[in-house]
């Protein structure tokens, strides 16, 4: 049970947490230094303000997807030009994928006997677990993505390109963060709570992919003559107009969209089931 008064202890001990993990993963290059200082700062508000059950799911999160961006590394390196950024988390990254648990994460203090922001945060923080198995695990697929819009084939790589198998990684990242959730809260309904937030992280998920094929910003790379989610330059510097897509809809927008729809979802399943 949270209560509105944080003893300071728990305060420090967030904050050394938070650094600690922020350094740790500069060191081992999944974040840049914008995104180890940002990660300290939410870190801190996520894990001071919640504990260490608010605690255990962003580091599930973290260090999950962080070896498996280390280990199918290789694979990923072909693709490369199709993504937007690297596997080095930067602020915006890390704020996108981490921003609305630092947000429930006060709300929390605000409504201390309340379950929902819990379900919220486990909601969110099981959509962004998902969508990050879902890429990183998606182009291990023996076979081509289709379009979540169409169905239409696509290269691999491309935003809202669905596979069997990274869709089968999404489930198992959003029920990986359900179950950690249900293991530091027993004092609530497990099962109810691996539904209401598994089936809201695939939600969550499914909605980045479908943002991705639909409003996300795509450009074209006349050097590689591909598609890309990078922002792309005129000859005079200019930033140049997307393929499709809205100009502000980048890659760290979607992400963020995917962890609130997350949320929302789990919030409404845990009230539909409970």
């Amino acid at each position: 049970m949270i209560t509105p008064l944080i003893p300071t202890s728990q305060i420090l001990l967030g904050f050394g947490l938070a650094v600690l993990v922020s350094v740790l993963g500069k060191i081992a290059r999944a974040l840049a230094v914008s995104g180890a200082i940002a990660a300290a700062l939410v870190g801190t508000v996520i894990f001071g303000f919640g504990g260490m059950p608010w605690a255990a799911l962003m580091l599930t999160f973290f260090i999950t997807a962080s070896l498996l961006s280390k280990l199918f590394s290789g694979r990923k390196k072909a693709l490369t030009d199709k993504f937007e950024k690297g596997s080095q988390r930067d602020w915006a990254q890390v704020l996108a994928n981490s921003g609305t648990g630092g947000f429930l994460a006060v709300t929390a203090l605000l409504f201390p006997d309340a379950v929902w922001p819990w379900v919220a945060y486990a909601g969110a923080m099981a959509a962004v677990n998902a969508d990050t198995w879902a890429t990183e695990i998606g182009i291990l697929s023996p076979s081509p993505p289709r379009l979540i819009t169409t169905g239409k084939t696509v290269v691999m790589g491309t935003s809202g390109g669905l596979t069997l198998t990274g869709t089968a990684a999404t489930f198992a990242g959003g029920l990986l963060i359900a179950a950690i959730g249900a293991l530091f809260r027993p004092d609530l309904p497990a099962m109810t709570f691996l539904i209401a937030v598994s089936v809201a992280g695939l939600i969550g998920s499914l909605t980045d992919s479908l943002l991705g094929a639909t409003v996300q910003a795509i450009y074209y790379d006349p050097i590689r003559q591909k598609e890309t989610e990078r922002q792309m330059f005129d000859a005079g510097g200019n930033p140049a107009a997307p393929l499709r897509g809205w100009v502000w809809m980048n890659n760290d927008m979607v992400n963020f969209f995917s962890s609130v729809c997350g949320a929302v979802a789990a919030i409404l399943l845990w009230a539909a089931i409970y």
